[in-house]
């Protein structure tokens, strides 16, 4: 797939003020990666972290989830590891980049954005986290060579102690997250980690922090050499024309209420979030078998179709797209009144960009979540980081009755059928009775 794609394809026209990735001089399999995701300028992190990190020097600084942060050192480590390839046969369980992370949700977020931006780059990513199968974890580090290594600290440690893995041939570490691993209580943990890893005058180290305390500029100055420093702030979505509900469900209601919101709105132009693809994939085709005419946009989808179908979405072809959060970033249409959480995103910032799809230009919007026993716990960070506290409700009972799938003949005469008009084609038709404007449905 990679032969027939040339950078020729990916225009994007010099802008005064804003910085392409055309303006590095990055792989071209990276580049058409970047072109599957959407992504035409830089954020002002990478833009800026960019001509030092691609040469080879280290990064250290205040930057948050939300920034293009992630993106920034994966294009960093993805762009080395292609113009630098190691010919020479190498271990399994040996990586080339290590990625410390805090959580789970936040290795599992890396590990995803990695994937998909080293996906033409023939490039192997391992997630290493607790809570989780060991076995499974430690038959894909010996599957092969690994080049990206994507760990909690203590999950790391353990495979380090079975001697699992081997970060002696480490040449990118990267701490994310740093004030959280302090507050976690695993500086310790990493200092171990860290000492394991060539020193930091023959790797390359970037660290971030959503903080920069004392204690992390400390630690910054004991594990980088000379990095360039950068401070950004997180983009702010305005979300006060955003009315926002939470419904509190259980995990097997989910589909039931999203289907009667839809239809018992009568809603005609959704976006629905979730975390993962494959949460995108099964949930499409869900939405399909019950008759549903929907579409997805998820990292797997190249960038001609997702165009195409973002066209069909705007102009009504499409009435429900089913996303995840990167591919959802490039979705600015006017006149989508509902945006649908299926699962609450792991960070707060993601929750306000999925939310500020719709309310856009002073419009008023409507913000579905449905928060089952494991989403419920994202909620306090999403107050504290709105400062609005979300008001929790159980859905009508009568919306959590599943639905009859509808047979594919009869799903293709109801589309045939079901014309939507011009003014519902255009968007203009905005004073049905919905969710927004109605608190009988709580």
């Amino acid at each position: 797939m990679e032969e027939s794609w040339d950078v020729s394809q990916f225009q994007v026209p010099p802008t005064e003020g804003k910085t392409r990735f055309h303006d590095f001089d990055l792989p071209n399999p990276l580049l058409h990666a970047i072109y599957d995701l959407g992504f035409e300028y830089c954020t002002p992190i990478q833009a800026e972290i960019f001509p030092s990190t691609l040469s080879g020097k280290d990064a250290s600084g205040r930057a948050q989830t939300g920034t293009g942060k992630t993106a920034a050192f994966l294009i960093t480590v993805i762009t080395r590891m292609l113009k630098n390839p190691i010919q020479k046969k190498r271990k399994s369980g040996t990586p080339r980049i290590l990625i410390l992370a805090p959580t789970r949700e936040l290795v599992l977020q890396i590990s995803e954005e990695a994937r998909q931006l080293s996906k033409y780059g023939g490039l192997r990513t391992v997630s290493v986290f607790g809570g989780m199968d060991y076995a499974k974890q430690r038959k894909q580090l010996a599957a092969g060579p690994v080049d990206i290594v994507v760990a909690t600290p203590g999950r790391l440690l353990d495979f380090q102690r079975r001697h699992e893995i081997d970060l002696k041939k480490i040449e990118v570490l990267i701490i994310d997250e740093a004030d959280r691993m302090l507050d976690m209580g695993f500086i310790p943990d990493v200092r171990k980690i860290i000492h394991s890893t060539p020193s930091k005058e023959n790797r390359q180290t970037l660290m971030f922090s959503a903080t920069l305390t004392g204690e992390i500029t400390r630690l910054a100055s004991q594990w980088t050499r000379n990095p360039i420093t950068v401070e950004i702030e997180p983009e702010q979505v305005a979300v006060e024309t955003v009315e926002q509900i939470v419904y509190i469900v259980t995990a097997s209601e989910k589909f039931a209420l999203l289907f009667n919101i839809i239809e018992q709105q009568n809603l005609n132009r959704v976006l629905v979030f979730c975390n993962r693809r494959d949460e995108v994939r099964r949930l499409a085709e869900m939405l399909a078998r019950y008759g549903i005419n929907c579409s997805q946009l998820s990292g797997d989808v190249p960038q001609k179709k997702r165009i195409r179908r973002l066209e069909e979405f705007k102009t009504g072809k499409i009435r429900v797209m089913v996303a995840t959060d990167v591919a959802g970033r490039g979705i600015h249409i006017e006149g989508m009144d509902h945006v649908i959480n299926f699962t609450l995103p792991y960070d707060p910032e993601d929750y306000v960009h999925r939310i500020g799809r719709t309310g856009r230009a002073g419009a008023s919007g409507t913000s579905v979540s449905f928060a089952d026993e494991k989403d419920a716990f994202y909620i306090p960070a999403i107050e504290e980081f709105t400062d609005k506290e979300l008001s929790c409700t159980e859905p009508n009972e009568s919306w959590l009755t599943m639905p009859k799938p509808v047979h594919a003949s009869k799903r293709r005469r109801s589309r045939r059928k079901r014309k939507p008009s011009p003014v519902a084609q255009s968007g203009l038709l905005k004073a049905r009775p919905g969710l927004k404007n109605s608190h009988d449905t709580a």
